[in-house]
């Protein structure tokens, strides 16, 4: 938990630098959408047949780390696409915060209306590792991350649209 503190804060000293470069007019507060996206926690791999694994021992505890990250920050909505590793790596963090789970399906995902709906909110997403970054490079607007290595359940992007010009960075949580 140590290490996660500084990496949270180094993210929000990096987005406060990176949304001075847009002038808001006076008297108008910009428009702040702040969007997190993880991929789910290890799975339990001990059935290869199994196309909807739970979350194995390590991935529950990671889910509980997850739901400490967020703690400190005010999320309005949580997704997850409908699996069960998904599932259980989101639920943490919504009981936490009180908030239901919205799932939706990445080969329909609609950014802009995404963007629309989640506009000036703080929304967590729980995908996998071939759709976290795609849908991280949709949200940007370029194609920059491709898809995580099996192994990586500790990568956290987070997204910052500031009044339509978004700012992204890749931080490690292990």
């Amino acid at each position: 938990m140590r290490t996660i503190k500084p990496l949270i804060i180094l993210a929000f000293i990096f987005f406060g630098i990176v949304s001075c470069k847009k002038d808001t007019k006076i008297g108008e507060d910009p428009i702040i959408s702040t969007f997190y996206f993880i991929r789910h926690a290890e799975k339990d791999r001990t059935d290869p047949e199994n196309a909807d694994p739970e979350l194995n021992q390590d991935g529950l505890d990671r889910a509980i780390r997850w739901a400490e990250v967020f703690d400190a920050i005010p999320l309005d909505m949580v997704y997850s696409t409908n699996y069960e590793r998904t599932s259980m790596t989101a639920a943490p963090t919504s009981v936490k915060k009180d908030i239901d789970i919205t799932y939706y399906d990445p080969s329909t995902f609609d950014v802009e209306e995404f963007k629309l709906i989640n506009e000036g909110k703080n929304v967590l997403v729980v995908g996998h590792s071939n759709t976290t970054p795609m849908l991280v490079n949709k949200v940007i607007g370029v194609e920059k991350y491709g898809p995580m290595d099996d192994s990586d359940n500790a990568s956290l992007f987070i997204v910052r649209i500031i009044d339509g010009v978004p700012t992204d960075i890749r931080l490690k949580m292990d």
